[in-house]
């Protein structure tokens, strides 16, 4: 009896984790160009240009102006799972860094594979963000230099992400390094960082093949026929 007990409350502890994750990855799912899409121009981007529930997408349908919401709205709400998943973890665990990770990992995924809207959203490239800037904000402006670097010679929004999801375990890495991280933490960063870079550069896996065909869409131009 009290192995059942004990082996009951141990289920209902691990329980917490799970809403954890699920409340980090239902706030991944409200994707900030789908969103913005439908409250202000009554439609759904996904149904233009590439069917992609991104700000590059949205940008190139609807313009400008409205795209600063776009990035608030996604980066913001990966803050709140962060926060969610920190909070939750260094409760339960005493481990903040795990549980921002996999709070930032789980909104990646809701906004990757939103189950309100068919599983069908965003590459993850502002949600990454959002998590670098709960994580590490220190690491944003070396990662925009580098998606500029990439961006302003070639005009390809997706060589830049790619690219700058491609190098965030380094700089994540060194910045442990620097900073003096212990080897757990500096280990569950690594994981963390990878995977997230991993997910960005697989949704991008078209693009990356355009890019090889030399048929990728260039910033201000037309996609070649």
């Amino acid at each position: 009896m009290y192995l059942l007990v004990t082996g009951f409350y141990a289920f209902l502890s691990h329980l917490d984790y799970l809403y954890a994750a699920v409340a980090a990855y239902l706030c991944g799912c409200f994707n900030g160009a789908l969103f913005t899409s439908r409250l202000f121009f009554h439609d759904d981007v996904r149904t233009h240009g590439s069917g992609n529930a991104g700000l590059t997408n949205f940008y190139r349908t609807y313009g400008a102006k409205y795209a600063l919401g776009v990035i608030l709205f996604d980066m913001g709400k990966t803050v709140i799972a962060c926060l969610i998943g920190g909070a939750a973890f260094d409760y339960l665990a005493g481990d903040w860094m795990l549980g921002v990770l996999l709070g930032g990992l789980g909104c990646e995924l809701g906004h990757m594979f939103p189950v309100f809207f068919g599983f069908k959203g965003g590459k993850g490239v502002l949600v990454a963000a959002g998590a670098i800037l709960a994580i590490q904000p220190v690491l944003l402006p070396f990662l925009a230099i580098i998606f500029l670097v990439c961006l302003i010679p070639t005009g390809m929004v997706s060589l830049g992400s790619v690219t700058m999801a491609a190098l965030y375990p380094v700089l994540t890495i060194i910045y442990g390094s620097l900073q003096g991280y212990t080897a757990g933490d500096m280990l569950v960063c690594a994981i963390g960082s990878g995977f997230m870079s991993g997910m960005v550069i697989y949704m991008h896996r078209a693009n990356i093949q355009r890019i090889r065909e030399g048929k990728e869409y260039r910033f201000g131009k037309h996609n070649k026929k």
